[in-house]
């Protein structure tokens, strides 16, 4: 299968010099977590130049290089992964997956004769995996084993730092010494565009630290047990727009997650054999 039949080509895009506010803006309204960056030049086309996703923007707003600065004075362009990787529409599958996990990214623009025509994400993959053959493989196959998480009661600006070393965009919340919550780069982009929009600048770097995990993290965090399918799992989350599950044993302990990543490498393990 090539990637044209799986591809969004109802594309939502940003300009460079719009501001992170309107990006966040369009994320929500359409529920999506990345967005292609144009330009326009000299010949009044419009061009690619970038990809900006609510991960870039939670990581630069909690950069201190940035200080004071305001959301609305953060162009796009501030933003965006400029070195943005592409595919073309005749790519098939698997190796469009294996790109994307080779390259840790969310998503490839797709370009047929130098015009961006669609977008593939990890979202759009999702539905393959509601196929028989996903039918007979479980979470507990499949699932990472490596819990990273944080407290609730942990600075926000430790919880984004976590994330960037990890290269990962949610992290599990340790309530109590069970789960509490889940955070993601969704929730950390929102907030920190929040506070800096009400918070006066002299007070922005003292308080910053007082932001906690507990105020951000969503708390209905739903699981999934080792016995459910990929296929379950997978219809699941088409239907809630979740990009993970934790994964839970018989006494409703975290075992470990699957996330679309996981997806997409069983994906490829099973187009290429």
């Amino acid at each position: 299968m090539q990637i044209k039949n799986l591809m969004s080509e109802e594309l939502m895009t940003i300009d460079k010099d719009q501001n992170i506010c309107d990006a966040l803006r369009l994320m929500k309204k359409h529920k999506i977590s990345r967005i292609p960056v144009i330009n326009t030049n000299e010949n009044h086309e419009k061009e690619l130049v970038g990809i900006t996703s609510e991960k870039d923007i939670a990581i630069k707003l909690g950069s201190s290089k940035y200080g004071n600065l305001a959301p609305s004075h953060f162009h796009i362009s501030t933003v965006m992964e400029k070195n943005v990787i592409t595919a073309d529409e005749t790519m098939s599958v698997a190796n469009a997956a294996k790109l994307i996990l080779e390259k840790n990214i969310g998503a490839l623009p797709v370009i047929v004769d130098d015009e961006l025509v669609g977008i593939i994400t990890k979202f759009d993959f999702i539905d393959i995996c509601k196929g028989k053959a996903y039918e007979r493989i479980l979470a507990e196959d499949i699932m990472s084993g490596e819990i990273i998480s944080v407290s609730a009661d942990d600075r926000l600006i430790h919880a984004r730092r976590v994330m960037l070393d990890s290269k990962i965009g949610r992290l599990l919340i340790n309530e109590n010494d069970s789960l509490g919550g889940i955070l993601t780069s969704k929730d950390i982009a929102r907030a920190l565009t929040s506070f800096r929009k009400h918070v006066p600048d002299k007070y922005k770097q003292a308080q910053i630290k007082n932001l906690l995990v507990e105020e951000v993290m969503s708390r209905n965090v739903v699981t999934m047990s080792l016995e459910s399918t990929i296929s379950d799992i997978a219809k699941a989350m088409l239907e809630t727009g979740y990009n993970g599950y934790p994964i839970v044993n018989e006494k409703d302990q975290v075992v470990g997650i699957v996330t679309q990543s996981d997806l997409l490498d069983l994906i490829v393990e099973l187009e290429e054999g």
